[in-house]
């Protein structure tokens, strides 16, 4: 049986901010970044320039640009903000659910990673460190999962890895979450990156203990970030 797909009825400005906005969640556009200019836009939409104008005044309203006479377009610092409606991915029980697999996963592997890490190994969560640290953007989610992920590999024992790496892409999904949400706030992006410092540094230390007991709280405090953004 033949089916057809609706017609979209949106307006071509309405097709426009969607992308635009696509661009600034996914940190492809930088706060503060300029955007290309409304002809440079008109060319890559291939629209005219009263639907540009339209849909730029829409992203302004929403707050998401700035357009300063004379300068040009500008992507807002407070973005992230406006993201927070949409922003969770799960529902509660998928949350606690995910979180409880981690705590069973990491903090047991972290403890092995504190005796097993390399000095490569500990080069490269100072990067990923480096990384977050500077993130200023829900892109900074990828140094926070690379982080986790070159601890499981720190841990040397492969049915380990094998089962973080089932684990990754529901992973994922509750990084950027998380990212999203602490983007907002200064305090809470400091506090989760002081956490990951925290691991790091009892890692480094090859002292077991305190790396579980770092994990199990950075673990614990993200649970609780989540489940209390999504109420």
């Amino acid at each position: 049986m033949l089916q057809a797909e609706k017609i979209s009825r949106k307006k071509v400005s309405e097709i426009v901010v969607e992308q635009i906005e696509g661009w600034i969640r996914s940190g492809k556009v930088q706060p503060e970044e300029k955007l290309p200019s409304v002809r440079e836009l008109c060319d890559m939409f291939e629209v005219g320039r009263s639907a540009m104008r339209d849909a730029l005044t829409t992203l302004k309203g929403r707050g998401l640009v700035d357009v300063r006479h004379g300068e040009g377009t500008f992507v807002c610092r407070t973005e992230t903000t406006h993201l927070l409606p949409d922003v969770l991915l799960f529902r509660k029980s998928d949350i606690n659910e995910l979180y409880q697999v981690r705590k069973i996963l990491e903090v047991g592997i972290v403890e092995v990673a504190a005796v097993n890490a390399t000095s490569y190994q500990l080069e490269h969560m100072e990067e990923a460190l480096g990384e977050l640290s500077k993130a200023k953007t829900v892109k900074g989610w990828e140094a926070d999962y690379q982080f986790h992920q070159v601890i499981a590999e720190a841990c040397g024992n492969v049915i380990l890895i094998d089962l973080m790496e089932a684990v990754s892409s529901t992973m994922k999904k509750g990084i950027m979450d998380c990212h999203r949400i602490i983007l907002s706030d200064e305090k809470l992006t400091f506090d989760v990156l002081g956490q990951h410092v925290a691991i790091y540094e009892a890692i480094k230390a090859s002292d077991p203990t305190k790396a579980r007991e770092a994990m199990l709280r950075h673990l614990t405090f993200v649970e609780e970030l989540l489940n209390s953004h999504l109420q």
